[in-house]
């Protein structure tokens, strides 16, 4: 009776650990399938055609057993295949390999260098497999990416702009790699169309995760400056979790000489413990898709890459018109230092920086023109941006810091009470703030970029206040940048008032360029951009140059030249 007893009770155990193992098992195929589902909508974002290439004319895309339809393939792996292989070119593949744990990610590389590439590598013939991605984690928890490419004898960790690359990559970089026998992709940032779709997934990401949408940009700043390096460990609680990302905001605003800042960042959880899950569901969610963008990779390159995001991430989020961030076009603050002449003497100011597009252009415009010690100085000197929104303010900061150019002289304040007084550092010009108006001749601006807070109903901070003051901190003769609505111009009351005994009366506007209605979404109003020479004795009467293509009754002019030698 006891052995039969003991024999049901082996039984029993027996098939609990059948159950257990078979449960696991079945957690492991289910996280598996999310790989490939993750793999194959990442390389169809990035432009693969994901279709069988032995069946489908332009296929590049096999998924494992498809793998075994191509004979040199089937010859080198016999019944082996891993997740995905890729026709990057005709004798050209690329190997991924998937695990179901993000620990495991080393292992699938090396699976995917070991098992698979070098198996197809060792037969005869031109067909090589030069790339090998380990691809692991699941949807909870998010995937982690690591690519690398045959090269010198040797697999090497393919960089973005000298970062290791965190996402897959497209048939552009990996033809790159392959044309020019390297495992950098230089100068590399995410097309618009990437940026657009991301943005528009991660706000959605944020709405369901229950973030109002005036806390999203602090919370994307946060996420970025997370991932600056390595990024934190998502296999965690919600409160682990946000502790490690608000230290890694800190220290690095504490490294950049700006821990004041790192308040208007911080994320808090839900006050509710019953969302904490679909909070910490986004926040994974959306650093997966920061990974997938090559984020650090980008923000590496010389192009203004989080202004770009935060420009389409804000405006289709509808989230900037709430937090006062008004949206300025990149080609738009380009054309505006290019215009102006930015030079590396040149002492720029935004009173009005938002994110700091304006501010990024000039530093652009500048290190293509100067040398490697004028650049150093212009971006440690040179450069003032102020924002009376801490929050905004926040994020032209995190905007310089992954350039790591230009944040030491943004400020939060309020630039009616925020002034700039000329200095002299090392026997260069330069400037400071101070709290109270400059006398005549200590002014220290040269060039003003702008685009001023549309004015609120009912509000005395009208946009040509904001003009007036930029002009009393510049030198005489020097040159400002400012987007207008068209009513600043041609409107009466107020306006007028203003033009006549304050802009005309004092200074000199050169030029007036139309722009497309549809470039300051989602503002309503008619936008123009008018280029005005400081001048305190101005003459009363000059030539002003109309510029545009939607308005009949302006005169056009192709060139106008001053003094200054400007150009438009």
């Amino acid at each position: 009776m006891a052995t039969i007893k003991a024999k049901k009770k082996f039984n029993k155990k027996a098939l609990g650990v059948l159950q257990g193992s078979l449960l696991s098992t079945s957690k492991v195929a289910d996280t598996e399938v999310e790989a490939y589902d993750f793999i194959r909508r990442q390389l169809r974002d990035l432009g693969w055609k994901v279709k069988n290439p032995s069946l489908n004319t332009g296929g590049q895309v096999w998924t494992q057993n498809q793998c075994l339809s191509h004979p040199v393939i089937k010859l080198a792996l016999v019944k082996n295949r891993p997740e995905n292989i890729i026709q990057v070119s005709i004798d050209r593949l690329w190997v991924i390999e998937a695990k179901a744990a993000r620990k495991d990610l080393e292992k699938a590389l090396t699976e995917a260098e070991n098992d698979y590439c070098k198996p197809i590598n060792a037969l005869p013939g031109k067909l090589r497999a030069v790339f090998a991605t380990g691809v692991a984690g699941s949807e909870d928890l998010g995937y982690l990416t690591r690519t690398r490419v045959w090269l010198d004898g040797k697999w090497r960790d393919v960089t973005i702009n000298g970062k290791i690359a965190t996402g897959l990559l497209s048939p552009q970089q990996a033809e790159f790699l392959i044309a020019n026998n390297v495992s950098d992709v230089h100068e590399y940032a995410p097309p618009q169309r990437l940026f657009l779709s991301a943005a528009e997934r991660i706000n959605e990401l944020l709405h369901m995760g229950g973030i109002n949408k005036n806390d999203r940009a602090k919370t994307m700043a946060a996420l970025l400056l997370s991932v600056i390096e390595e990024p934190p460990s998502l296999d965690t609680r919600l409160s682990v979790l946000i502790g490690d990302i608000n230290s890694r905001c800190k220290e690095i605003l504490t490294e950049h000489g700006k821990p004041d800042f790192a308040p208007f960042i911080h994320i808090l959880p839900p006050t509710n413990t019953s969302n904490h899950v679909k909070f910490k569901a986004a926040l994974v969610k959306t650093i997966q898709e920061l990974q997938n963008l090559n984020i650090r990779s980008a923000m590496n390159s010389s192009t203004d890459v989080l202004g770009q995001f935060y420009e389409v991430f804000l405006k289709y989020g509808n989230g900037a018109k709430e937090i006062g961030i008004v949206l300025t076009p990149r080609h738009i603050t380009r054309f505006a230092v290019e215009a102006l002449g930015v030079s590396s003497d040149d002492i720029v100011l935004d009173p009005a920086c938002g994110t700091g597009g304006f501010l990024v252009a000039a530093f652009d415009h500048v290190r293509k023109n100067s040398t490697p010690q004028q650049r150093d100085w212009f971006k440690k000197h040179n450069i003032f941006g102020i924002e009376q929104e801490s929050a905004v303010a926040a994020l032209a900061i995190v905007n310089m810091i992954f350039r790591g150019d230009g944040k030491n002289n943004i400020t939060e304040g309020n630039c009616f009470s925020t002034f700039l007084k000329k200095k002299g550092v090392n026997g260069h010009s330069s400037a400071g703030y101070v709290d109270k108006q400059v006398a005549p001749g200590e002014e220290a601006v040269t060039r003003v970029l702008m685009n001023p807070p549309f004015a609120l109903k009912g509000s005395v901070e009208k946009e040509y206040r904001f003009v007036t003051q930029a002009l009393l901190q510049m030198v005489d003769g020097k040159l400002l940048f400012a987007l207008i609505p068209l009513n600043v111009l041609f409107g009466s009351r107020d306006e007028k008032i203003w033009r006549q005994n304050e802009l005309l009366a004092k200074h000199t506007l050169l030029s007036v360029i139309s722009l497309p209605d549809e470039l300051f979404y989602p503002a309503a109003q008619k936008q123009v951009a008018a280029i005005i020479v400081k001048i305190r004795n101005a003459p009363s009467k000059g030539t002003v140059g109309f510029l545009g293509t939607d308005s009949s009754r302006w005169s056009y002019q192709i060139e106008i030249k001053t003094a200054s030698g400007l150009r438009i």
